[in-house]
This record gives structure tokens, sequence and C-alpha cells, in this order.
């Protein structure tokens, strides 16, 4: 019995996938989108499962669904789906989302070079320039992001003991930076970040609570982002971000970005109105900005925003039957 018949438009995001879900919506309970990816993940959550994880996808897949929006001010919503979960925000699925949807007329703005989307974490503005049919770029003006614990040490099993912060952009990062037992990322293979990254994660989990103060639901450490010297002469940085259970960010990672970007305001290193030219662990780029300052429960906050590109590479039909064994996906751990 067929369960599901799935369109999609496969793209990607500075090097990171994103698979554009445009048929099979379920439909969603909620007020905003933080109940409503409430309800796909109580509900719905096979449907993730079936299109991110193998055979329909991979262990770095990720993608999105369009809804209306809940508020008809609004251009519309996003609801992003991988493989660590339905995320409260994304910003390489945001570029890559609103690329895809633009290039097939699945969103309509307003106004022309401007979009305003709500997505789990709160409401997004977005800046585009398209050329003809090619969208070139876009531009999200993020949630506010904060450094959520400075200058702490956590004691990982077989590794040792590292200084970390752990700053939120729409998700919560704990960050390395180079130190005695991690030399920065020019130095460790992808298999040494892989290797380590759940350690690093489940030991700053479990030390350092995280808790939004505006929406409970979106808690505790998902992403693990080590830092090291760029390659490119015009990075000013160079980051590797973990998600999932064996997922290495291709892009530069928007909430990663974000989350960095408020770590260095908070530390003195980056100021109001200042960019941020964030690089991948393949060398692709965001332009990051700190457009403006604010407060999240009187904590110290910014406003960032995050430019990058995607392109789109294929169309395609995705089917899930019930008689297939490996209908709802698997990984390979």
């Amino acid at each position: 019995m067929i369960k599901g018949t799935f369109f999609c438009i496969d793209a990607h995001t500075c090097g990171n996938p994103v698979r554009l879900i445009t048929s099979g919506h379920p439909p969603l309970r909620g007020r905003n989108m933080s109940e409503k990816r409430q309800d796909f993940l109580a509900h719905h959550d096979w449907i993730r499962q079936a299109l991110m994880f193998e055979p329909r996808g991979h262990d770095m897949m990720s993608g999105a669904f369009l809804y209306p929006p809940c508020d008809s001010a609004n251009d519309g919503a996003i609801l992003f789906v991988e493989t660590s979960g339905c995320l409260p925000m994304c910003g390489h699925g945001t570029i890559g989302t609103v690329t895809a949807a633009l290039e097939a007329g699945l969103l309509t703005p307003r106004t022309p070079g401007q979009l305003r989307l709500e997505v789990p974490a709160g409401i997004i503005d977005v800046q585009y320039q398209q050329t003809g049919a090619k969208v070139d770029w876009v531009r999200l003006t993020n949630i506010a992001s904060y450094l959520a614990h400075a200058d702490k040490v956590i004691d990982v099993p077989g590794l040792g003991q590292l200084k970390v912060d752990v700053a939120y952009g729409g998700n919560y990062y704990v960050i390395v930076e180079p130190q005695e037992c991690f030399p920065g990322i020019e130095h460790w293979s992808a298999d040494q970040l892989l290797r380590w990254s759940p350690e690093v994660r489940a030991a700053a989990d479990a030390a350092l609570p995280c808790i939004h103060p505006d929406d409970p639901t979106v808690r505790g450490v998902s992403h693990v982002l080590w830092t090291g010297t760029p390659k490119n002469p015009d990075s000013h940085a160079a980051n590797a971000v973990f998600y999932g259970d064996r997922a290495l960010d291709r892009s530069p990672c928007g909430t990663g970005t974000s989350a960095r970007m408020a770590q260095r305001f908070a530390k003195g290193l980056l100021a109001e109105g200042e960019s941020f030219v964030h690089e991948s662990l393949i060398g692709s780029q965001f332009v990051g900005r700190v457009e403006r300052v604010t407060e999240v429960a009187g904590q110290p906050a910014i406003i960032p925003s995050i430019q990058g590109w995607a392109r789109v590479h294929g169309h395609n039909t995705l089917v899930v039957d019930d008689d297939d064994p490996y209908a709802f996906g698997f990984q390979v751990k």
C-alpha cells in the first residue's frame, strides 16, 4: 500500500543539501509554527524519517515544507526537517528553500526582493536578488541570537577537558576554539570531527543546560561548532558544524554563523554594523552582519543577517510504500 508520494526540488546551499518537499504536506495544528512543529513531531515524523534518511536521503540530508503563514501579514511559513529532527530554525535551509521556491513560482512576495517568513523560532525577514529565472543570492535577517554560556570547562571522555562557549542562533551550539585538546579544524580529519562531536555534544548538553526563555520547546545543545583557520584570505573565521548523528555541514551554517557572531559580539570581538565572513569545511562562505543589538530575557543579544546562495540541481518523486521494509528510512552507525 502506498503511504505517500512526495514531489521534491533538490538543491544545495553552498554545498549542503536542501530538499524542498512540494507535495504531501500533512495538516498541522497550532497557532504558530512553533506549535505546528510540535504537532509534526508528535504525529507526522515518519515523513521526515522516510524522506531524510537512507535510502531516499543520507546523513547530511536537510529539507523543508512551505506552508501558508499563520498570520496573513506574512508571505509564508517554513517547517524544517532533517536527519537531526525538526529544527526551530535553519539558515542554509532558508536560503535553499527560498531559492528553490522562487525559481519554481511557489512563493509570490508582496514586494519583489523581499519576504517575511514564519519559522518555528520566530519571524525572519528575507531579501534576495533575482536575475531572470535565477536567484543570485538570499540574505536573511535572523531571530535574536545570544551567548548562553561563556568560558565553561567540560570533561569529554577520552579527549580531555575543553573550554567551550554555548550560543544560540536559532539552535544551541557548543563552540570549540583551538586549544590543547583540539588544534583546529585544519589539523583534524572529517573522521576525527565525527568521532568526537557526539561526545562533546553530550558532555556540553549535560553540563550546560539551555532552555530558550521565550519558547521552552527549544532546548538542549543540538550542534557542535568546531573552529579553525580559514583557507580564503577574505574569510574572518572557519568552522565545521556537526549535527544529527553523523553529519558535518558542508555550508558555513546559517544558525551556526549567527551563534558565532553572538559569541564574538558578547566577547567584544564584533561590533554592531560589522560584517563577518564565515567559511565552511569545503571553503564556501556566508557573509554575516550584526544588524542591531537587542535583548533576550534581559541578556544582551544581536539580530544577525546571513547572506549566501543556493543552486537547484534536480527534481524528483519519492514514494513511501508500506510494502518496502525500509519505507521509513534507516541509518548505518
